[in-house]
């Protein structure tokens, strides 16, 4: 599957609202239930935030100086399904959160304070991603922790995936807790 620049936005937002809208919905209880050695709910949220917030600084740098020093793709974008298998392939591995990625505690009284932070960052992403080219998102290199170097498109496909992979694992999570 291939993304243009405005179905990228409109992928960004709508998954990114998704998982706020599901979050937000869940009782104090739901939201902070975790298996042992998981994440609740909230913590999922701050990942993802966590997660988007260096992308929203990564695009405040002027586009020349963004290839000087982040660099310049010699190979095509990835297919959405191409990066979401190798994204799977490294989670096999064994990759996960390290350092500024991994959540702290987060309470219940964040809940709604949460999913907003998260919907402005994706507000402000998608309108600093408007400024690219279709050719910048093809050519311009974002250095993602786990994935090594992505094309500005990849890294978009890798944020609408993020956002659902851990969606799925809080729903998951959830319904463990429940059954």
């Amino acid at each position: 599957m291939e993304m243009n620049l405005p179905t990228l936005v409109e992928q960004l937002k709508k998954h990114h609202q998704i998982f706020v809208d599901y979050v937000s919905g869940l009782s104090a209880e739901q939201f902070m239930q975790h298996p042992p050695d998981k994440w609740t709910a909230g913590q999922q949220v701050d990942h993802i935030i966590r997660s988007v917030q260096p992308l929203t600084q990564v695009f405040l740098m002027p586009i020349f100086v963004h290839g000087l020093l982040l660099g310049k793709s010699n190979r095509p974008s990835r297919s959405y399904d191409a990066l979401v298998a190798r994204y799977q392939e490294k989670l096999a591995e064994g990759a996960q959160a390290t350092g500024r990625f991994v959540p702290p505690t987060v309470m219940t009284n964040q809940q709604a304070t949460q999913g907003q932070a998260l919907l402005q960052l994706i507000e402000k992403l998608t309108a600093q991603l408007a400024k690219y080219s279709e050719k910048d998102l093809d050519t311009l290199l974002i250095p993602h922790p786990v994935l090594g170097k992505l094309t500005i498109r990849e890294m978009m496909y890798f944020t609408i995936h993020h956002v659902q992979h851990h969606l799925g694992i809080t729903q998951r999570n959830v319904e463990l807790a429940n059954g």
